[in-house]
């Protein structure tokens, strides 16, 4: 059939009687798509033939009128009369029209349903009770008082949930003011009816039966939680786990993974998409409520929720159901979600679940396998345990009646668990087991770069913390005594620290360890910078665990005296009671505070950060504030600014009212502080209203230093959805100021840490070559963050970086700065022995990131950067918490996630005087020569003269001499053909080595590194051990499907090969003198300790018990004991 050219006789019938109209309406609609445009003046007849109630086919009148709406471009309208045609509009006819409607319709229904859904009080931004600057109830400052700032949640358009652009001209609050995204949407929005209302609903329930008989269950439950609908999105678990009971018992085990899949689905986009705190945790205690009730619940999707909350009780309630079923399978679960808990949970949510554990026997001899000299028993340990509710002691002990032994003794492990021994003593095995630190770089490092430097100094110390950190070994600076000899003043304070960092985790000896730094009662004490660096490394060690040496950090700083001791006192307290709460170490703080020192008040104001961890506590904010006021030190501003970030550590939209206040400061460090409130409280997050913000501070604000810390915080906001960070920075990175510069390059190192992203180093590496001096350090710095871990065959940026590292080191020309980023880009790409990589996941780690990039202040923050290592490892681990010696499978090829080779040492450049013009072509003539030669004697029967004698004698003069040893290294070729032409075995089985080499699989023994990426590779064939999860590296719990046959385990070296404490300083030099010919390892170890203890306790020259002025040249000598 010849469809119609012309509408003109059709639009004339829409005034003739009904069944003329519906002919010519059915018409129309069959060929709207072509003859809209003269249909489009006759749409006020069409309207009316919908308006009027007599006419039968109104709903065919509104799909008419919606479709020439729609060509119009006139969404709004369309919609509305597609809601009027009922069930004409028909959901599963494919086309450009019918997408377009419903995609307008679900950003309706969103719109009206978040009208219904308010966000609830946690969502509004936190405001103090004092305003910033204002006294009165009336505050004068629009931050707080006013919601008509930019930052102000009150006053943005609630975008869609999913990030879609927002759009300035339709405002979604009203009803049908849903934005698309499609262009050409009505500027202003309609207000629907009743009926439309009810009509919209039922397009949408329409839509949802559809997508659940399709089993699209996934979209349902995105509507739902964009449009804040959590009943919806119950419905659609339900309806997803009764799928299955019809479909019989053959379907269960399929129906039961659909349901995990839907909670999973569920909990990604809550913790990864979702961006208001409120819907967050409703969502989650809506997850939460549903696997409880499920007969066998995902208990790690619980714990994830668990920790997120802070549900304590739930989470005791959780490993109390599994230690009573008496199942070695259930109780290899509970102790995986203790290591699953420790590794992503505060300090004062772990410590919550341990009070509520019952206690076997009082075990007092416990916390001195931990390295704490304190006295006190275990409950008297932690600092706040005076403040403990009275029933939290009882508990216990009538849950202990109750118990059989086993469940007491599961408890007991869990216990250790929890409190972080277990972890720290399994990865300190692993560190210190599979050591490929390279020593011969960081030699080069030390060559290449003046100890009498400060500067100079404290990088190479940041390259050889890194590089070894974790690993227990510090033979390197045992080694180096002359070099640490010149560490003076802050440079030996941070030589000191250092130690922190090589043996972070060491719980078991690490107080005896910096027991001859730590500071003491008798009348030599030793310098106050080995002091306070001691207890800054002491912090270190411990940090986020320190229960066992609160109490002695606590006491240390009360009876500090001298300035430098408290500030490295107050870090190491800080680091060690990070996310505690403990209100009595925040007042120990704060009345050091207000002494005003501008030595320790920076690091006192860093500790009551640290402390107060994501806590979003105001009274503890306003604190910070109104002392930043008063004082008059730069340094205490600075650090209690980053206090404030750190306290509204991923608070959201709590932090809003706060940031606002910030940005708006004149004191442009407290903008600063106000950036990084930003960085801090949205991290991970990629909030859209957040980025908007930095970029809008990174390129109006004046300060330079304002600038950079907002650019740099897009690293963090964007850390786990950094996709889009390079097209954000691409121009800032071009910037004309070196600040934006800089931070461009900070932020896509952060953003893209262990990943090996290829888009973002092609940003960073015209920024290597950068005419600023602290931008190439900021590029080499991101850089090194990038490919930590990544092996040559993975991302071919590694061996010309690494090059590119070492040259600018030895770059005699080269500047200060970038120097000191090439060391520290050798350290971090090297961390942890090569077995480390740069985490930025839980609150520890990204917090540990935010106090490095601070080393541009001040160099000693720039250890916390250890803090956000993580071991690149699969660690099996028993039912008895003890390690089987068993294999599991990698299906790659070894090369693929080898270790770096190690620094090629060329001793001896003698050979360089050969490579003259006469001695390369003598060498190629004579090689001729002699072949020919060869050649016709072979061919000659008769041997003929001897003549190559004389030549023979006259290789043997001192000229002819060398040219024989290149021409055995220029022709290397030759032999090799040679080789092949005789068909020798040497060659055969070097090709069979090769070929070996490429095969594609290998086994790896327990404890072995395995990379990130190398994880979806990994297997586990063999039949007695399986893990309990699937394997995402660390610690994997495994269950013995043998538990009767004996088994294999492997002997912990970390602990036997720990150093012994070291002797005092003042007989270090007679000790190393009596044990010169001592056989033992341990005592050599002793002895080393001694030494670089004696050198970094000595006093400076110029050090009289006040603080040294740093001088312009290092040129004077220390007082060393060797």
């Amino acid at each position: 059939m010849v469809g119609l050219t012309s509408a003109a006789g059709l639009v004339g019938f829409l005034a003739e009687p009904d069944e003329v109209q519906v002919y010519a309406l059915s018409s129309l609609n069959d060929s709207i798509d072509t003859l809209w445009p003269e249909v489009a003046p006759s749409l006020s007849l069409i309207e009316a033939l919908y308006e009027d109630e007599k006419f039968p086919q109104r709903e065919l009148a509104a799909l008419v009128a919606s479709k020439v709406y729609y060509h119009l471009g006139e969404y709004n309208e369309a919609m509305v009369f597609a809601l009027g045609a009922g069930k004409l509009f028909d959901l599963s006819h494919p086309g450009e029209f019918e997408d377009t409607i419903i995609a307008k319709c679900v950003d309706t229904y969103i719109s009206l349903s978040t009208l219904h859904h308010p966000p609830g009080p946690i969502n509004q931004a936190a405001q103090l009770n004092t305003s910033f600057g204002a006294t009165g109830g009336s505050s004068t400052n629009p931050g707080l008082s006013s919601p008509t700032t930019p930052f102000s949640q009150s006053t943005l358009p609630s975008k869609s949930l999913l990030s879609r652009q927002e759009s300035n001209t339709i405002d979604p609050k009203l009803p049908g003011g849903g934005n698309a995204d499609i262009s050409g949407a009505h500027p202003t929005p309609l207000a629907l009816t009743r009926s439309t209302q009810k009509a919209l609903q039922a397009i949408i329930n329409r839509l949802f039966e559809a997508c659940y008989e399709s089993g699209a269950y996934q979209q349902v439950v995105g509507i739902a939680v964009e449009a804040r609908n959590l009943a919806i999105v119950r419905e659609a678990i339900q309806r997803a786990g009764e799928e299955g009971g019809k479909s019989g018992k053959k379907a269960a085990g399929s129906n039961r993974d659909k349901t995990e899949q839907l909670l999973g689905y569920l909990l990604d986009i809550c913790m990864n998409v979702v961006q208001e705190e409120g819907l967050r945790r409703e969502i989650l205690q809506l997850i939460l409520e549903i696997l409880k009730y499920t007969p066998n619940p995902d208990y790690f999707a619980i714990a994830r929720c668990v920790v997120y909350l802070e549900q304590d009780t739930i989470a005791w309630e959780m490993l109390q159901h599994l230690a009573k079923q008496q199942d070695p399978h259930a109780w290899a679960i509970a102790y995986q979600l203790s290591f699953d808990m420790y590794e992503n949970g505060t300090q004062d949510f772990l410590t919550k679940i341990i009070d509520q554990l019952p206690a076997s026997e009082p075990k007092e001899e416990k916390p001195h396998m931990n390295g704490s000299a304190n006295p006190q028993p275990t409950p008297q340990q932690r600092s706040e345990s005076s403040d403990a509710p009275n029933g939290t002691t009882e508990l216990p002990i009538s849950r202990t009646k109750q118990r059989p032994e086993s469940e007491l003794k599961l408890y007991d492990s869990i216990r250790i668990i929890l409190q972080g021994t277990k972890s720290v003593e399994l990865n300190l095995e692993f560190l210190f087991r599979n050591n490929h630190s390279d020593v011969r770089i960081l030699n080069k490092i030390r060559d290449s770069l003046e100890a009498r430097n400060s500067v100079f100094h404290q990088a190479v110390t940041f390259a050889s913390a890194f590089s070894n950190a974790g690993t227990a070994n510090d033979s390197w600076f045992r080694d180096n005594l002359e070099w640490l000899g010149k560490a003076v003043n802050w440079s030996k304070f941070t030589a000191t620290a250092a130690l922190g960092v090589l043996h972070r985790g060491n719980i078991w000896s690490g107080q005896k360890l910096l027991d001859p730094y730590l500071p003491k009662d008798g009348a030599d004490r030793g310098s106050i910078y080995s002091q306070g660096g001691a207890l800054y490394a002491l912090g270190l060690i411990y940090s986020n665990h320190g229960t066992h040496v609160l109490d002695y950090l606590r006491n240390s700083f009360k009876n500090a005296t001298d300035e430098t001791v408290q500030h490295g006192c107050a870090l190491g307290l800080g680091l060690a009671g990070m996310g505690t709460r403990a209100e009595n170490l925040f007042e120990d703080l704060k009345i050091t505070l207000f002494q005003d020192s501008a030595i320790s008040g920076d690091a006192v104001g860093l500790a009551m950060g640290l402390v107060e961890a994501g806590s979003g506590d105001l009274e503890k904010i306003e604190t910070c504030l109104v002392y930043a006021r008063e004082t008059t030190h730069s340094k205490i501003v600075r650090g209690l600014a980053m206090a404030i970030a750190i306290i509204m550590f991923q608070k959201l939209e709590k932090a809003d009212g706060v940031i606002a206040g910030l940005l708006e400061d004149p004191d442009p460090i407290l903008r600063w502080g106000g950036s990084m409130t930003i960085a801090l409280a949205y991290c991970g997050t990629g909030s859209n209203k957040a980025v908007r913000k930095l970029l809008h501070v990174a390129v109006s604000d004046v300060s330079p230093d304002v600038r950079r810390v907002s650019v740099l915080g897009l690293g963090f906001v964007m850390r786990n959805s950094p996709g889009n960070l390079p097209s954000i920075v691409q121009l800032l990175s071009e910037s004309y100021n070196p600040h934006v510069r800089y931070g461009s390059a900070m932020a896509l190192g952060i953003g893209f840490a262990g990943t090996g992203n290829l888009e973002a180093i092609d940003l960073l590496e015209p920024m290597m070559k950068d005419s600023t001096d602290f931008v190439r350090q900021g590029a080499l710095i991101a850089m090194s963050l990038i490919l930590v871990q990544q092996t040559e065959a993975m991302n071919s940026k590694v061996a010309p970086f690494r090059k590119t590292l070492m040259k600018t080191i030895t770059d005699r020309h080269e500047d200060a700065l970038a120097k000191v980023g090439a060391a520290l880009g050798l350290g971090i790409i090297d961390a942890g022995g090569r077995n480390c990589t740069v985490n930025l996941q839980t609150q520890a780690q990204l917090i540990g990131m935010a106090l490095f990039t601070q080393y541009w202040f001040w160099y000693p923050l720039g250890l916390c950067g250890a803090l956000a290592f993580a071991p690149t490892t699969i660690i099996g681990v028993d039912q008895d918490l003890e390690i089987p010696s068993f294999s599991f499978y990698s299906a790659t090829k070894p090369s693929m996630f080898d270790y770096p080779p190690e620094q090629e040492d060329k001793a001896s450049e003698e050979p360089t005087k050969v490579k003259t013009a006469v001695l390369s072509t003598t060498a190629q003539a004579k090689r001729r020569k002699v072949q020919k030669e060869r050649q016709a004697r072979r061919q000659s029967l008769d041997p003929g003269p001897t003549t190559p004698k004389p030549n023979e004698d006259d290789k043997m003069e001192v000229d002819e001499e060398k040219p024989a040893r290149v021409e055995e290294s220029v022709a290397p070729e030759d032999a090799q053909a040679e080789a092949m032409e005789e068909d020798s075995p040497a060659a055969e089985e070097a090709t069979k080595k090769k070929v070996e080499k490429e095969k594609v699989g290998y086994k790896l023994e327990n404890v072995s590194r395995v990379l990130p990426a190398q994880l979806k590779y990994i297997s586990f064939p063999e039949e007695r051990y399986r893990p309990v999860k699937k394997p995402t590296g660390g610690v994997i719990l495994l269950t013995d499907t043998k538990p009767s046959e004996p088994k294999n385990l492997l002997e912990m070296k970390a602990k036997k090969k720990t150093p012994k404490t070291a002797p005092t300083a003042g007989n270090a030099q007679q000790e190393a003198g009596e044990s010169a010919s001592a056989a033992a390892v341990g005592a050599a170890a002793a002895v080393g300790a001694a030494a670089g203890a004696g050198v970094l306790t000595a006093v400076d020259e110029d050090e009289t018990g006040e603080e040294a002025e740093l001088p312009r040249e290092f040129d004077y000598e220390t007082e060393n004991e060797e």
